[in-house]
């Protein structure tokens, strides 16, 4: 990443350095599965920049490289605390939902002005996607999202995970193994957006039947509050459970309205009470029927949604229906 000794270069100008945010966002976000740490690791990795004196940082043939190379290795030394921070963690830990900046950014204040603006959209940022990579070892998540998400080669996915390339492409190919064994037959988001909409129906309209039908037998529902608010402590399986659950959530959570919107590029919902979003649900569906409700309630998971209803114009409210 270094120029030859005896050769010359110009510092690069910020617009350069700083056009590499949006990146590093993405790249630290699918490592992390939390904006609210790419953030962090994005700004201590300009920090570290800035403090290289000029000579050394003129010295740098790829600045963006440079960038890459210690957001990577921040991420993947957070990655390791963060396996014993969850240990303590209240409940189930839900990756932090991102919403769609096409239907959350104020027009007024122009266009990048909500942090999630600087996250691409696509399958690696789906909940069900981020679900697997939380269960890969943090040497693993970190090659497979540098190789197989971002195209870099094993030469330097070895250099920034301090293994061989031959090692990086085992943990590459076990990262791929986890993948392929969670992914649902994708279907047509049309497709999805409509059993996402059944659902938000039957439940509005406390039709049990109807809830039922578009649940699988063995769907499952994960809640994560964070100790901070009421939440299932542990998983809950089984579709009468759940259809049961949601049906009766009125006694706990009065005057809950619910919104269709994008969470992690795909169909989800939003649930509010006064105009305040206090859950958003992210969905898997796989043949036709919801196998997995993702449930985030944890406030500090849910800054990108707080100005939901007034301005998100491609949300559709509903009437007062019941949350998890």
């Amino acid at each position: 990443m270094r120029e030859a000794e005896g050769a010359t270069t110009t510092e690069p100008g910020p617009g350069a350095i700083l056009g590499e945010q949006r990146r590093l966002t993405n790249l630290a976000y699918r490592m992390l599965g939390s904006l609210a740490d790419a953030e962090d690791v994005v700004q201590e990795t300009y920090a570290r920049w800035y403090a290289l004196p000029r000579r050394e940082r003129e010295a740098i043939v790829s600045p963006g490289g440079w960038l890459t190379t210690v957001a990577s290795r921040i991420c993947l030394n957070l990655l390791g605390s963060a396996r014993v921070r969850r240990e303590r963690y209240v409940g189930e830990w839900i990756p932090e939902p991102l919403p769609d900046s096409r239907e959350w950014t104020d027009p007024a204040s122009g266009p990048g002005t909500d942090p999630a603006d600087r996250i691409t959209l696509d399958e690696s940022v789906s909940m069900a996607f981020l679900v697997v990579l939380e269960a890969m070892t943090p040497a693993e998540r970190v090659a497979f999202v540098l190789h197989d998400v971002f195209r870099y080669p094993f030469a330097e996915v070895a250099a920034i995970v301090g293994r061989t390339p031959a090692a990086c492409r085992q943990l590459a190919t076990s990262a791929r193994r986890r993948i392929r064994a969670g992914r649902a037959p994708a279907a047509p988001t049309g497709a999805q957006a409509g059993v996402v909409r059944e659902f938000k129906r039957a439940w509005e309209a406390k039709d049990l039947k109807s809830l039922m039908a578009v649940l699988d037998p063995e769907a499952t529902v994960i809640a994560d509050g964070g100790g901070l608010v009421g939440a299932l402590p542990h998983p809950l399986t089984g579709r009468e459970r759940i259809a049961a659950a949601h049906l009766d959530s009125d006694r706990f959570a009065p005057g809950i309205t619910l919104l269709e919107c994008t969470v992690n590029g795909g169909p989800g919902l939003v649930a509010q009470v006064d105009g305040v979003t206090v859950t958003v649900f992210a969905f898997r569906i796989a043949e036709g029927l919801i196998t997995h409700i993702w449930a985030v309630r944890n406030p500090e998971k849910l800054r990108p949604w707080t100005q939901v209803g007034p301005i998100g114009s491609g949300l559709r409210p509903s009437g007062s229906g019941a949350q998890q």
